[in-house]
């Protein structure tokens, strides 16, 4: 029994970790309609620049705080200078330009601070939380973090007029605009906003995987199947559905046999295919109807 608690519980961090990606993903995806096959590199860029900046001796929590403002200055500057002139293109013009920044993001990352692991360090620490075997506490700080982020993030979009106005332009621009509501803008902020909040998770995650140029590639197959399952049209979807994929990664790594840590990634793929074939609007997805 406490094998399945303790598995329970890593799930729930390692959930904590897909929720945010699935966020970003969505946010992007409900703003231009395409998913942004460069958000792991964008995060993974984010917490080397932190890496960096506590390397030249500043503290965590300061680099935390200034590699946030990085990328969410880095992610509102790509919409203006790349996505932005690429709104009206093909689909597939856009699907090449997310594997353009993939791959370009990803080399730059590689070509500055090498391929090599490097260790990253938890504020945390990797003691027992509150004396339980379950779980350490930098998993519990994970979930701490991460759940403080969705209050922010809930009070934001419900409460504030600029949230509100996000809200509005990715749900019905047209309408946004005739109210007098800059939607270009608001794209732009949520490009800003999603990549912050995928560098909170590779700065998380990144004492657990380890710092390399590559260490969020499995996390955002991870994020893509958690925004699928709880609906690429629904914000707290994609949170619930990051959740519910970092619990079932781990029970079927420990119960089914074969599985093990080596074959987890395939779940997500997994899920993917199921939530598409049986309900492809996902969990709290609702289905988009066109006039024609």
């Amino acid at each position: 029994m406490d094998l399945f608690f303790n598995q329970i519980l890593a799930g729930i961090s390692t959930g904590a970790i897909y929720a945010c990606m699935a966020l970003a993903v969505v946010m992007i995806y409900q703003a231009i309609d395409h998913l942004n096959f460069a958000q792991g590199e964008m995060a993974t860029f984010s917490t080397f620049v932190s890496w960096q900046l506590m390397q030249w001796g500043m503290s965590y929590w300061a680099a935390f705080v200034i590699s946030l403002v990085f990328a969410f200055v880095g992610g509102l500057a790509l919409e203006r200078v790349l996505f932005r002139p690429l709104a009206k293109a093909p689909i597939l013009t856009n699907v090449a330009g997310f594997i353009a920044l993939f791959a370009i993001i990803n080399s730059s990352t590689g070509l500055i601070w090498d391929f090599t692991i490097k260790q990253y360090p938890t504020p945390f620490g990797s003691a027992p939380f509150l004396g339980s075997q379950l779980i350490s506490t930098h998993q519990a700080g994970m979930i701490g973090v991460t759940l403080a982020l969705l209050l922010a993030l809930y009070f934001f979009f419900q409460y504030t007029r600029i949230g509100l106005a996000m809200r509005a332009s990715a749900a019905l621009p047209e309408s946004a605009r005739l109210v007098g509501i800059n939607t270009g803008w608001m794209v732009s902020l949520g490009w800003g906003m999603a990549s912050a909040i995928g560098a909170v998770g590779g700065m998380l995650i990144a004492p657990v995987v380890f710092l390399e140029p590559n260490m969020m590639v499995g996390v955002l197959l991870y994020g893509f199947a958690a925004a699928v399952l709880g609906g690429l049209s629904s914000p707290l979807g994609a949170v619930v559905g990051g959740f519910l994929v970092g619990i079932m990664e781990n029970l079927a790594g420990t119960y089914i046999p074969g599985i093990g840590n080596e074959l987890k990634l395939p779940i997500a793929l997994f899920v993917i295919v199921a939530v598409l074939v049986v309900k492809p609007a996902g969990l709290f997805g609702r289905p988009i109807v066109k006039r024609v």
